[in-house]
């Protein structure tokens, strides 16, 4: 039995050896970047942490660090705001995607390629520099949005600097932004859509819209549920414009979870308590994934 399981594994290794050296590096990262540090993690969201004491020497606590979030105002402060964002962007995203994709989608080969780039480019921009324009933007003083209302008459409006205006504006900004890789993968799935069922449909009567509604829309469910899962999953990571844009303020009215678990790590030091909010992060995504893929999975893909 042992010799045998010696001689698959030698056959394997001769087989598969170069495989293995060229993924070795990437399953190295992988290990190093993201296995071991989910793994400290979920340790640290049992431990009072104490840098001196390290990970596995400071104090075990239980379930105190969870019990403190949830007894924490911000917390659920924190989680409302993300989950409006997550509300408002992610139909909102897809639906723009969607309708975009369909409008290019008949176009010729060149025309698509233009607005696929097009679409596509400001995505590969640093989230970081798109977070400071849109921070300019939104500038009371001088920005583009008060210039422009001040033709007509209006603002100007402290639209970062107002407790009832500052998710707002994370918002619109998130709506603004052109979803280029939803409209990528629309415009990839509907080439994959046979011709002759839009053919038969015709033949039978129906209308360009009628073939796009009851056609293209429940063919291309596949590609939605990717995005619905992936958006909502982006969203409730969202970090990056918050830090930029407003810093989870005025107060706390624009923090978002990712936000409050940097705040917590990194500005207070209580990475007990910024383990277990992310834990509790994860478990929410989680659930809401698996919701998602039961209420939008179908038979056919395309």
């Amino acid at each position: 039995m042992f010799s045998t399981n010696l001689q698959k594994n030698k056959f394997s290794l001769k087989k598969y050896g170069w495989d293995y050296l060229f993924i070795g590096p990437d399953v190295l990262v992988f290990g190093v970047f993201i296995l071991i540090p989910l793994f400290m993690s979920i340790v640290l969201a049992f431990k009072d942490f104490e840098i001196l004491d390290g990970i596995f020497g400071s104090p075990y606590i239980g379930l105190d660090n969870f019990q403190n979030i949830f007894s924490d105002v911000t917390f659920w402060i924190a989680l409302k705001n993300t989950v409006v964002y997550t509300i408002v962007l992610v139909p909102i995203q897809i639906l723009m995607a969607l309708f975009l994709a369909s409008i290019v989608y008949p176009l010729g080969r060149k025309t698509q390629t233009f607005f696929r780039a097009a679409y596509y480019l400001p995505g590969v921009a640093s989230g970081v520099v798109i977070s400071m324009v849109w921070k300019w933007i939104f500038d009371p003083s001088f920005g583009l949005f008060n210039v422009l209302l001040d033709n007509f008459g209006l603002g100007p409006y402290p639209w970062l600097t107002s407790a009832d205006m500052s998710m707002f504006s994370i918002i619109l900004s998130g709506l603004l932004t052109p979803p280029g890789m939803a409209i990528i993968l629309y415009l990839a799935s509907m080439g994959k859509i046979p011709d002759a069922l839009y053919e038969s449909a015709e033949i039978d009567g129906a209308g360009k819209f009628k073939q796009w509604w009851k056609i293209t829309v429940p063919l291309l469910k596949p590609t939605t549920l990717y995005l619905v899962v992936i958006r909502t999953i982006g969203s409730f990571q969202v970090f990056t414009n918050v830090y930029i844009m407003t810093n989870g303020g005025p107060g706390y009215s624009s923090t978002v979870l990712g936000h409050q678990i940097f705040e917590k790590a990194f500005t207070y030091f209580e990475f007990g308590e910024a383990s277990a909010q992310a834990l509790i992060l994860f478990a929410i995504i989680g659930a809401l994934a698996i919701i998602q893929f039961k209420s939008l999975k179908s038979d056919v893909e395309y």
